[in-house]
């Protein structure tokens, strides 16, 4: 019965390619409560991302309501587990679409799990905002497609993040001869894409370009090559454990270029894995690594609200999530007690920005552009830790 059910979903989501399907409307607003929906991985091979993330989104809700809710309406926020599972997301969205009327889908998790419902939101003129990954299909418009106008993202895209770190790298410490070691996949291709469009935008030779397997452990024929050709700066197209062994391996060979790492590798695992063979690697992010010890103002009570609440501390994926929903609730408020779809399409195209409390980017839409920051941070490896060297950089001079 599930099956035949999921076959009809999936039938439905297919027909919502034709753009002539793209009918906006108005449900789950009442004069006090606005229900959001959201899927994250809560049983799956990523529930820390999906875990938090939707812990994330339930501090947010409890903050707004706390305070009076928007324009006088409480946050009401349904939460359901894709265990990252594209069939079981398709299956969640359209529960919250048609049971429980959601207005809008907020910050879902993950990129496959993200595109196989995404049709079936838009189909039922359904926002759809801020999903947590990267991937360029969740802002990109078609101006064929009215329905693309529902799509908005908050994430710098790994293309972004990679054109950032390198021409960061070479403007400000004089690095001539990049290379870049990359996964051999989709991701890969994201980082060598850029890899390529920044070293003829900087008027530079390209280097050594050389790709690895998924789950790979043995990098040495990789950085022995990088080192041959007289690489001075290697981009890491990695994720967190092949960055640890691409940079250690280059230390057993007594080899000691600069490194700079985009998203995946920007995380706390890096240089507690790594250790003191992560000193000096630059990464870019969109926001600053939490610091418990450090934290002041709102920081600190966003940290003390979420231990009060869970019982640990938060991580950059509960800023995922809280975030997500903190810029919603910025913009429904510019939208007016009258919120409706429409009402908060326009409020999110009038340029206004949304400034978030942990020192990111601002955040800013207009009718053409849907992705709200091309902005990033470049940080790193200090005693330990990610520290922050530069805020608000670009690939664009």
């Amino acid at each position: 019965m599930q099956m035949k059910y999921l076959a009809i979903v999936v039938a439905g989501a297919a027909c919502a390619a034709q753009p002539a399907a793209a009918q906006f409307k108005t449900q789950g607003v009442t004069d006090t409560e606005i229900v959001l929906g959201t899927h994250q991985d809560l049983s799956g091979p990523i529930k820390a991302w999906g875990v938090p993330a939707a812990n994330g989104l339930k501090l947010a809700a409890d903050e707004i309501n706390a305070a009076g809710g928007i324009n006088g309406r409480k946050i009401k926020l349904i939460v359901e587990d894709s265990g990252y599972d594209p069939k079981k997301a398709v299956l969640a969205t359209q529960k919250l679409i048609e049971r429980d009327g959601i207005f809008a889908m907020i910050s879902p998790m993950g990129s496959a799990t993200t595109l196989a419902p995404l049709p079936i939101v838009q189909r039922a003129g359904i926002l759809h905002l801020f999903p947590i990954t990267a991937a360029e299909f969740t802002y990109k418009m078609d101006p064929g497609k009215p329905e693309d106008r529902l799509k908005f993202n908050i994430f710098v895209p790994y293309y972004d993040t990679m054109r950032i770190g390198l021409h960061w790298a070479v403007k400000n410490k004089g690095f001539k001869a990049p290379c870049i070691i990359y996964q051999d996949d989709e991701m890969g291709k994201n980082f060598t894409d850029a890899y390529k469009d920044e070293v003829e935008a900087l008027k530079i030779k390209a280097g050594t370009m050389a790709s690895f397997k998924r789950g790979a452990t043995d990098f040495g024929s990789q950085v022995a090559k990088a080192k041959a050709d007289g690489c001075d700066l290697v981009a890491l197209g990695s994720v967190v454990r092949e960055s640890v062994g691409i940079v250690t391996t280059a230390k057993k060979l007594g080899w000691e270029p600069g490194f700079v790492a985009s998203t995946p590798t920007y995380v706390p695992d890096f240089p507690e894995l790594g250790k003191e063979n992560a000193a000096g690697v630059y990464g870019v992010g969109q926001v600053e690594i939490i610091d418990s010890a450090a934290a002041t103002g709102k920081v600190k009570a966003f940290i003390d609200a979420y231990k009060a609440k869970f019982g640990v501390e938060p991580n950059n994926q509960v800023i995922a999530g809280y975030n997500g929903l903190m810029t919603f609730a910025f913009y429904a408020n510019l939208a007016g007690k009258n919120l409706t779809t429409e009402s908060l399409l326009d409020a999110m195209e009038s340029g206004k920005e949304f400034v978030d409390i942990f020192g990111s980017p601002p955040i800013k839409f207009s009718k053409t552009d849907h992705l709200g920051v091309a902005e990033a941070l470049v940080a790193q490896v200090k005693d330990g830790k990610w520290q922050t060297v530069a805020k608000n950089q670009g690939y664009k001079d």
